[in-house]
């Protein structure tokens, strides 16, 4: 699922149509990132949908940010995570790419310990405000798939 919405994004923002590239310019932002709030795809099994958690992003390039955070995981152990969002593309206000990352913490995946993910990943931002909506892919029974919200307060102009 997560590979057929990269590949249509990116088909869409060749074809110059739907998506505008993000001047990649160097900036300097700060963001401070809540947990997640995560609405699973296989809602029968009794998932932990609040993932409270608090972050931090850093934008060093208009299209790339740093990111590192802990939160609640939905099977109920907590979990680190250290990567970047690589957004090229924006759908009008709406920042479009991947969150790619390294994450910990999901007993059912490498007993707990870091394993690599790739996440398409939706970015809204008004002033101080923002929202990253990310589409989590499952796999197999190790780690369960949905979409997650995350909401972040940006401390620096």
């Amino acid at each position: 699922m997560a590979a057929v919405l990269l590949c249509a994004f990116a088909t869409a923002a060749h074809a110059g149509t739907l998506f505008n590239k993000i001047d990649p310019a160097p900036q300097s932002e700060f963001r401070v990132n809540s947990g997640f709030l995560t609405a699973h795809f296989d809602s029968g099994k009794g998932l932990n949908g609040e993932n409270h958690g608090l972050g931090g992003e850093y934008k060093f390039l208009g299209t790339m940010s740093a990111t590192v955070g802990r939160f609640y995981n939905s099977n109920r152990q907590y979990s680190n995570y250290a990567g970047v969002i690589w957004q090229p593309y924006a759908m009008g206000p709406v920042r479009v790419g991947a969150s790619i990352a390294m994450f910990n913490g999901y007993p059912h995946m490498r007993g707990g310990g870091w394993f690599p993910a790739a996440i398409p990943t939706a970015t809204w931002e008004y002033q101080r405000f923002g929202v990253n909506v990310g589409v989590v892919p499952s796999y197999k029974d190790r780690l369960y798939g949905g979409v997650s919200i995350q909401f972040k307060f940006k401390l620096s102009e």
